[in-house]
């Protein structure tokens, strides 16, 4: 395997910010962008937080839209990893939180359109995600993520596009490597009170890695009526269906050496997939009954079904408190949060002040049954669990920021999280004893940061906040001393972050962000010992995550633009703990497993909607330590990719071509890895050389 050197990603931050010094003195300005991510009408050069706002301009790379990390090129503290896994979702972290989830989202708080697409026990998932729709993301790191309750390591927000005037129609298609094929179909307009915003797309592919197949249809709708005095309403509904996506497993070093396409042999005996089928709606009702004062009331509903065939072996599952080796899940979810904003002066000075209220519910009812039947593998055999779980919580909330002087702002907020957590079990057998119970978790996370303007290029600022993490249903499922029941002895993660930074605007169209945070967390969770396809965890002392970050974004001149992040992140258990069968002790000073400490994301690229568009990008990772016990690592890379686009008008149509290639030199890389997997396959790898061809038609 080939190591990208972390002075590599470095370096090309420095090259970046050198020869973007010369358009420093150009006078494009950065678009103005309503963000939504700390409930306050405030721009984020005015906030003592670390917030991104990306724009998503669908296909202008030649990505086709797939996933999440393709629009979060250039944004730092994120690590957005496809793993070419699609049974797996991708894998999402920010300054090291999240990191440890095998699959899904955890530690990282995702919102679409306002709606919660984290459930309340801290459990998330990206797949619904729209990016046809989609009109910007939002990133917020640092202390104000506890501003959203449990799990909030950080908070990641995609939100749709309004209607638009004149109506705009996009036919998008996309094919190239692994027979990958994408084919999008989106309208937006306005039609008298009414603005809508509709997407629709289908994706099919053959995967790079073998036994990847997967095909995923989506649907998004937003609707926006304007209600006159009586304020507005917004109507979102969308839906996934996943019918059937192949697990190609994760690789050990030697395979993932010398085939990194392969699947493993029990991926095929058992044949590991995946379906999922999900469908929610939610309503947002804004009121103004004057101009310094706001009413917001959102609800939510969906429901959620997976299946999946896991390579949990036939032996593991003689065991009478096995949960065999078929998950199947039926899920309904939902939710309200109402909040009261208002705008006033406190000792001649402009408050805005925000207090809500949220509460989400989950109610999954989850069975488990053997993946054979008599010696025939990989399809449902006999009942093995069944069980009602429900979570939910009641969290009120407040924050304010105040300008109290010409230089100086405050922004404070408060939360109070009540997590239930209850469990009906409805499998009784000999050895599986009633796995009944409840249990709660609480806490009180404030948070605050001071911002200094010392001129109208330049703020400083210092935040400090408490994070409040409770384990998801998946971490409480398997008690660490292998007996019956849940795991209730498992306590929530809290964590003190602090974050000093500062903002720079040397001219419009330029902006230089920088951080320098820390995060201590008290009752990490870690893997107790992992047999049998399933990891038990326990709660640990405490780790450490600090590091810096820094983002820079502008016009170079002569049309063309650029986006660099970069992230150094030191991630490390700070307390000793035992781990493993047989056990061995974890010394303190342990790096945290999936974390690399540098890693970063460049896009420079010219053009504009009619003619030649062209772009090159870089993504860099260092090493990453697979396990608890840091017994392996996966090594570093750089990948580049290039993109060339040309639009044309046909009368009031306009055709964009695109042509892209990603991992030009045909690295070799491992793009992901599965943290403290039970048999040494932790490597996920990245493709080589692949070419992707899109065109797009604009109505």
């Amino acid at each position: 395997m080939r190591v990208a050197r972390s002075k590599t990603i470095a370096g090309t931050g420095i090259a970046c910010m050198l020869l973007a010094a010369p358009g420093w003195a150009t006078d494009t300005t950065l678009p103005a962008v309503q963000v939504n991510a700390v409930r306050l009408d405030v721009p984020p050069f005015d906030l003592p937080a670390s917030l991104s706002v990306v724009t998503v301009a669908p296909g202008d790379s030649g990505k086709p839209g797939v996933n999440l990390s393709e629009a979060l090129i250039g944004v730092p503290g994120v690590l957005a990893r496809d793993r070419q896994n699609y049974a797996q979702d991708e894998q999402l972290s920010l300054r090291g939180f999240g990191a440890r989830s095998t699959f899904g989202v955890r530690g990282v708080r995702l919102y679409a359109d306002g709606i919660p697409a984290t459930m309340p026990d801290g459990q998330g998932q990206l797949s619904h995600f729209s990016l046809d729709a989609a009109e910007r993301v939002e990133v917020l790191r640092g202390p104000f993520s506890a501003l959203y309750g449990n799990a909030s390591g950080g908070v990641v927000q995609l939100w749709s596009a309004e209607g638009t005037v004149p109506s705009q129609t996009r036919i998008g298609l996309f094919a190239g490597s692994d027979a990958s094929m994408r084919l999008g179909l989106s309208t937006r307009g306005i039609d008298g009170a009414l603005d809508y915003n509709l997407a629709l797309a289908h994706f099919q592919t053959a995967g790079y890695r073998d036994h990847s197949r997967a095909q995923r249809e989506s649907g998004n709708a937003r609707l926006g009526f304007d209600l006159g005095k009586s304020g507005h309403l917004t109507l979102v509904f969308n839906t996934l269906a996943l019918p059937q996506a192949q697990d190609p497993l994760g690789l050990t070093r030697a395979q993932a050496e010398a085939n990194p396409q392969q699947a493993p042999a029990v991926a095929y005996q058992f044949d590991t997939r995946k379906s999922v089928h999900q469908t929610q709606g939610g309503a947002i009702y804004e009121l103004a009954p004057d101009a310094d004062t706001q009413w917001r009331l959102m609800a939510y509903y969906g429901q959620r079904g997976v299946q999946q065939v896991l390579a949990v072996p036939v032996a593991a599952q003689r065991d009478p408190l096995s949960a065999g080796g078929v998950v199947d899940l039926d899920s309904n979810y939902g939710g309200i949060d109402a909040r009261w904003t208002r705008r006033a002066d406190l000792v001649g000075r402009p408050l805005e002040l925000v207090l809500g209220l949220s509460y989400d519910d989950q109610d999954q009812h989850r069975r488990g049954y053997e993946n054979f039947v008599g010696n025939t593998l990989g399809i449902t055999g006999r009942l093995r669990r069944d069980e009602d779980d429900r979570v939910w919580n009641l969290d009120p909330y407040a924050q304010l920021y105040w300008r109290f002087a010409t230089q100086w702002s405050l922004l404070a907020g408060l939360r109070h999280s009540e997590v239930h957590f209850r469990s009906n079990d409805r499998y009784i057998a000999p050895g599986n004893p009633n796995d009944s119970g409840r249990i709660r978790y609480g806490a009180t996370t404030p948070v605050a940061g001071l911002q200094y303007r010392p001129n109208d290029k330049l703020r400083f600022y210092a935040s400090y906040g408490e994070g409040f993490e409770t384990p998801t249903f998946n971490e409480l499922s398997y008690r660490a001393d292998g007996g019956a029941g849940l795991a209730f002895n498992l306590r929530p993660s809290r964590s003190r972050q602090g974050e000093f930074g500062a903002k720079w605007q040397p001219a419009t169209d330029w902006e230089l962000d920088t951080a320098w945070f820390r995060a201590d967390t008290r009752n990490e969770l870690a893997v107790a010992n992992n047999t049998g396809g399933r990891a038990r965890y326990r709660t640990i002392g405490r780790s450490r995550r600090q590091g810096a970050e820094a983002s820079l974004r502008g016009e170079l001149g002569d049309g063309w633009r650029l986006a660099l992040g970069l992230t150094h992140v030191q991630a490390r258990f700070l307390s000793a703990f035992s781990s493993g069968t047989p056990a061995i002790t974890i010394p303190a000073g342990t790096r945290i497993p999936g974390v690399p400490e540098n890693y970063g994301s460049l896009r420079i690229e010219r053009g504009a909607t009619l003619g030649w568009r062209m772009g090159i990008e870089l993504q860099g990772v260092s090493a990453v330590s697979v396990d608890d016990r840091d017994s392996s690592h996966a090594p570093g890379y750089l990948l580049t990719g290039i993109d060339l686009g040309y639009g044309l008008a046909l009368g009031a149509t306009r055709l964009h071509l695109s042509a892209r290639i990603d991992n030009v030199f045909d690295r070799r890389a491992i793009g992901s890895v599965i943290v403290n997997e039970s048999n040494g396959r932790f490597y996920e790898p990245a493709p080589g050389r692949s070419v992707m061809f899109g065109a797009q038609l604009e109505l």
